[in-house]
């Protein structure tokens, strides 16, 4: 019994890991633009596998590539070990489905209508038969229509066959369109973000049929910007970024691998060296000179303090003599103007004794400069002279006035 089951098991194994997509070396190119760079990458029968990758990291232009609406500028696809045809068309006959990122159906047309399109690859009938709608097409139309409602019933939409396609909501458009897929009986369907815009609700309806596709036998490709669905679906992940395949492994290995953390936050895939990381402790080997520099502070404010006084003292000798530092600035003026002193002195005597106790006044601001550029404290001493000068000083305001 052992040796017997045994034998079931290494038959059947190698079918069930048949190698259904081969892609090696796909480069797509653009002028200078390389979207795609030598890309490879295996899917075998009854096998979930899934293509993750920031926007723009050339995921769709890969899914074109291989359905055949892009010719790759390098490298090539196989089918079961069959090179695919560059026609888009030839690739559906082949046995590989797709769906679009945008929901492309006919609106217009009815439920069961758009099914039936996808089934043109299986029909052998051609246009005079569907002229001349012989016995044989009608056996071919009633058998695609059988398989087409099957298939709506596969994901529940076969309550609503005879309604517009535009008449369906988002999630039922969805099942639409992967119905459509699989009307062409494909070993291999490739789902370009089949839940996006979807609620958890559809979302887990739409994982639920995907593992029923996958029990059917069909290999499936999806690509999803979902990670928690990626990861519970797929049995495998491959990372692009940038157009070139980062990594491929389980879920596990994918979301704990540090440079596709960084792609998916916008960080450079490029790890930093590690001999640039002492750079970050530098700062506070820096710190005690910034502390120093700040320490200076209390002394440059000591320096300052002692000077204060300095400071102080010299408005203090000059509070004590304002009248002796008045007629220093004032002494110019009067030497400039003799003739005109006599004059002043007839005409307005009462006038003369109000500038002169204004005068300190006035000039108490250049005062406090007036000793220190002049360097001559003699004034000081001689009070008579002094108290003279202020009377002549007064009369010479009184002509520049």
């Amino acid at each position: 019994m052992t040796t017997t089951t045994t034998k079931a098991d290494a038959t059947t194994e190698p079918a069930a890991r048949e190698t259904v997509l081969d892609a090696r070396g796909v480069t797509m190119r653009f002028g200078g633009l390389t979207a795609v760079r030598d890309v490879n990458l295996t899917v075998n029968s009854g096998e979930i596998v899934g293509l993750i990758g920031p926007n723009g990291a050339g995921k769709t232009t890969f899914f074109n590539c291989l359905t055949g609406l892009y010719v790759p500028t390098e490298g090539e696809v196989r089918y079961k070990g069959q090179v695919l045809p560059p026609k888009s068309f030839k690739v559906t006959a082949a046995g590989i489905a797709r769906t679009f990122q945008n929901i492309r159906l006919f609106n217009n047309m009815t439920v069961l209508e758009n099914v039936l399109v996808g089934r043109h690859t299986r029909t052998k009938e051609g246009l005079w038969s569907a002229l001349l709608r012989g016995p044989g097409f009608k056996r071919a139309e009633a058998a695609s229509e059988k398989r087409a409602m099957e298939l709506l019933e596969f994901v529940g939409l076969e309550k609503k066959a005879q309604h517009l396609a535009k008449n369906l909501p988002y999630g039922e458009q969805r099942k639409l369109e992967i119905a459509r897929a699989l009307a062409s009986d494909p070993g291999l369907i490739l789902l370009d973000e089949p839940t996006a815009g979807m609620n958890p609700q559809e979302t887990r309806a739409a994982e639920e049929l995907i593992f029923a596709i996958r029990d059917m036998g069909i290999a499936v490709l999806v690509i999803e910007h979902d990670m928690r669905f990626i990861f519970n679906l797929c049995d495998r992940v491959a990372v692009l970024v940038q157009g070139q395949k980062l990594i491929e492994g389980d879920s596990q290995t994918v979301q704990s691998d540090e440079r596709v953390i960084a792609a998916y936050l916008g960080e450079p895939i490029d790890e930093t060296p590690a001999d640039e990381a002492p750079s970050d402790d530098a700062a506070p080997a820096d710190a005690p000179s910034g502390e120093a520099t700040s320490g200076e502070a209390p002394a440059a404010d000591d320096a300052s303090a002692e000077e204060a006084p300095a400071k102080d003292e010299t408005p203090a000798e000059d509070k004590a003599a304002p009248a002796d530092d008045a007629p220093t600035d004032d002494a110019t003026p009067a030497d400039e103007a003799p003739a005109g002193e006599t004059s002043v002195k007839d005409e307005t005597p009462a006038e003369d004794e109000e500038p002169a106790d204004d005068a300190p006044s006035d000039d108490a601001a250049p005062a406090d400069k007036a000793p220190a550029g002049d360097g001559t404290p003699a004034e000081d001493d001689t009070p008579a002279d002094t108290a003279e000068a202020a009377k002549d000083a007064a009369p010479g305001k009184e002509n520049d006035a």
